[in-house]
């Protein structure tokens, strides 16, 4: 398997270039094969213990875009421009929770663990959400679920920036209201996915306004 030869200085030009698009052009769309990459670096993005606790919505219906309006406050401009609309959905307790019939799905059927690995992944799973993590609420849980979705949602923005496709991360919705509307009219099953986030991806109608503004390195990490 060939390793990634990108230069560094092209990896912090595409951080540089990324910023949160409030604009996209309207006119300029993603091919297939751009966006079908950018889910495929979520695909292949970690989690913890490798159990993937999130599912991912491509809107492009524009009757559901519009819908979606009303209960986020911070996507309408987006949702009118960018090519392509992503809901980001993490897993809730019943989904994740160390019993759950998912997980046995996951180390049986996809990580295909033998029978003795199972029996210890799932004390070492057990362990960590009852005595490591606390995770003793479904909200906790859901949470938990919710950072790993959010690397998912970092790789995405970045692989994009590096393929020169721009990106706009949302939080800006009513929670509770987007979730009904989620299991009204996407389909939904709401006891067992929450919304995370919303992400939209196309091209800049124009370049930033200001420059991007950062803390220095120096304020940020410590060394021992």
């Amino acid at each position: 398997m060939k390793t990634s030869n990108i230069s560094k200085e092209d990896i912090l030009n595409a951080f540089n270039f990324r910023h949160a698009t409030k604009e996209f052009d309207a006119t300029k769309k993603l091919s297939k094969d751009d966006i079908d990459f950018v889910l495929k670096t979520a695909n292949l993005s970690p989690s913890s213990f490798g159990f993937e606790p999130w599912h991912f919505i491509v809107v492009q219906d524009q009757e559901l875009r519009e819908l979606l309006k009303p209960v986020a406050w911070g996507a309408p401009v987006k949702l009118d421009t960018a090519s392509h609309f992503i809901l980001g959905l993490s897993m809730k307790a019943p989904m994740t929770k160390w019993n759950a019939d998912y997980i046995m799905h996951m180390m049986k059927d996809i990580k295909q663990f033998p029978k003795d690995v199972i029996e210890m992944y799932t004390d070492f799973y057990k362990n960590f959400q009852e005595t490591d993590f606390d995770l003793d609420t479904d909200k906790k849980l859901f949470d938990w679920a919710s950072k790993q979705t959010y690397i998912a949602l970092a790789n995405m923005m970045t692989a994009a920036a590096l393929h020169g496709i721009d990106s706009c991360p949302i939080e800006g919705f009513h929670q509770e209201k987007a979730e009904a509307l989620l299991q009204e009219k996407f389909g939904v099953d709401t006891a067992k996915y929450g919304l995370s986030y919303m992400v939209a991806f196309g091209h800049r109608k124009a370049d930033p306004e200001h420059p991007k503004t950062r803390r220095n390195t120096e304020d940020i990490v410590t060394w021992k």
